[in-house]
């Protein structure tokens, strides 16, 4: 049987489904070539792949056919210019967190904040949000402390693994939300779950861990939690910004004001959705 090459490949990953952008990425992992080598594939696409390439590409490609994230089978997610491991123990970094980690970062250089300032990250999951902000001050001479908290144990492995690799020193505590946190923080942040139990997009999302996305009947009891826990762990002055599903940002902009929060505010991400709300402690 002859072997495919390059092009004819792509083809045949477009027949299954695949968009062609995660057909290339797919077909580089499989030739074990980095994944900004697609000018690579253009200037070979008559190549012929081998056997063995062939079937790893095939097998690949069918992953991703059946709807598991692109992440997971490469194993990496760029985020904030950061190539973070991921497989199934955490979800996948999605670009509209980065407005999250912007808002954290704006806040942690404005006037007024300590020289050395205490972030708390809840729900790290792979690290994302702490790894980026802590990554993003280092390159600004700028010195923090980073905590990063998860509930699941496989969670900070990963986090761990990531942090070791991306030589940056941060501290991790296994935690359900503020449970087992102590000290005053001058900036939380959360990307906690959010999406109704009854959602039908769950549907879209089987490959990832339930409980890293559901919150009950409305998606808000996770967001409901931090916002009455956080006062507790806020030094006056101090910051809590929440990333929050599409449609929910009015919903957890009166959550904070309830709990005492002022300058409650939210920002929007690229899409022009309001992603995130946020609100400060009384000083």
């Amino acid at each position: 049987m002859n072997q495919p090459t390059c092009a004819q490949a792509l083809l045949a990953a477009k027949t299954l489904g695949l968009e062609r952008l995660d057909a290339q990425l797919l077909l580089l992992h499989a030739l074990d070539k980095p994944s900004d080598a697609r000018a690579w594939l253009l200037a070979h696409d008559t190549d012929v792949l081998s056997d063995e390439v062939a079937q790893r590409f095939l097998a690949l490609s069918l992953r991703r056919a059946s709807g598991e994230p692109l992440a997971y089978i490469v194993g990496y997610k760029e985020f904030f210019g950061l190539t973070l491991q991921v497989d199934a123990r955490v979800l996948v970094p999605r670009p509209d967190t980065e407005t999250l980690v912007q808002w954290s970062l704006d806040l942690l250089q404005a006037p007024g904040m300590p020289p050395v300032p205490r972030v708390l990250d809840l729900g790290t999951g792979s690290g994302a949000i702490a790894l980026a902000i802590a990554h993003s001050l280092r390159a600004a001479g700028r010195q923090v402390q980073v905590l990063a908290v998860d509930a699941s144990a496989d969670a900070l492995s990963v986090a761990r693994e990531n942090a070791r690799r991306l030589e940056l020193e941060l501290a991790f505590i296994q935690s359900c939300w503020l449970q087992e946190v102590s000290g005053l923080f001058h900036l939380i942040a959360s990307n906690p779950p959010y999406i109704a139990s009854s959602d039908p997009h769950l549907a879209a999302l089987v490959h990832e861990p339930l409980e890293a996305l559901t919150a009950g009947n409305d998606g808000l009891d996770d967001l409901r939690q931090i916002a009455g826990q956080a006062p507790g762990h806020l030094h006056p002055g101090g910051w809590l910004l929440l990333e929050h599903g599409y449609d929910q940002a009015d919903a957890v902009r009166q959550l904070l004001a309830q709990h005492g929060f002022l300058q409650v505010q939210s920002r929007r991400d690229l899409a022009g959705i309001e992603r995130c709300s946020g609100g400060q402690w009384p000083a």
